[in-house]
């Protein structure tokens, strides 16, 4: 027995058909467990590769409800959903895609109060939020807990990805100081817009780190920061 169903096997057929991947890499994504922390325009791709991916149990974490200016970029939800809690579309989109995923939903905010015994049964951690005290948040926990954290945002056409693991350069370390009030305006997508590819591409990325820490292969973007422009389809990697 190889640890996966014939049904498995088939569904993952394309990973199996990966050398560094293969049944070993399978059977890790299968025991992995990822909190997604956001449901919104980032996580829409994060939440629909991982578990089209095959990760064995994932984490829904965000307060809000669906609303129509969300569904612009935030492709997990549909008009249907208009109204519902956001972990609940979107761990209904999860279940449409793979039934074998097991969801826990955290219809809430995170805060101090409450993240780390939310975080603390899971593996790795993908911030999918989109303020800084969020992110801020995230990453002082992960960094605490030992636990590894793909991080994202999106701003107009722009897009910034890295990864944190314990011992390397975090969130806090790139941004020490929190942004102006100005600059939030600036930057939040309500003011600024976004393209919708931007936030699919980052969090395809965000997914991409995710699938190579769980399973050990390639090079995750640890110490580096990925900054993409879609109006110049310019990729720039700065070395921390």
């Amino acid at each position: 027995m190889n640890g996966l169903s014939a049904e498995e096997t088939e569904r993952y057929r394309a990973n199996l058909a990966l050398c560094e991947i293969d049944l070993p890499g399978q059977q890790k994504l299968k025991a992995a467990k990822v909190l997604v922390c956001g449901c919104g325009a980032l996580s829409s791709p994060v939440l629909l590769y991982l578990a089209a991916a095959g990760i064995g149990t994932l984490g829904l974490c965000d307060g809000d409800k669906v609303n129509l200016s969300n569904l612009q970029r935030q492709v997990i939800h549909s008009t249907c959903n208009l109204g519902q809690q956001k972990t609940v579309s979107a761990a209904e989109s999860v279940e449409a895609i793979n039934p074998a995923v097991k969801v826990k939903t955290f219809p809430m905010m995170l805060t101090a109060e409450n993240i780390f015994d939310i975080a603390k049964d899971f593996d790795l951690l993908i911030d999918c939020t989109d303020n800084y005290p969020s992110r801020r948040l995230i990453s002082r926990a992960a960094d605490e807990m030992g636990k590894p954290l793909c991080f994202a945002a999106v701003s107009r056409f722009e897009a910034q990805v890295f990864t944190q693991i314990p011992g390397a350069k975090t969130y806090q370390d790139i941004f020490p100081a929190p942004p102006t009030a100005d600059q939030v305006s600036c930057t939040s997508c309500a003011n600024a817009g976004v393209l919708n590819a931007a936030a699919g591409l980052a969090g395809s990325i965000q997914a991409a780190e995710a699938i190579k820490l769980i399973t050990g292969v390639g090079e995750p973007l640890v110490n580096r920061f990925l900054l993409i422009d879609l109006l110049t389809c310019k990729f720039t990697t700065i070395q921390l």
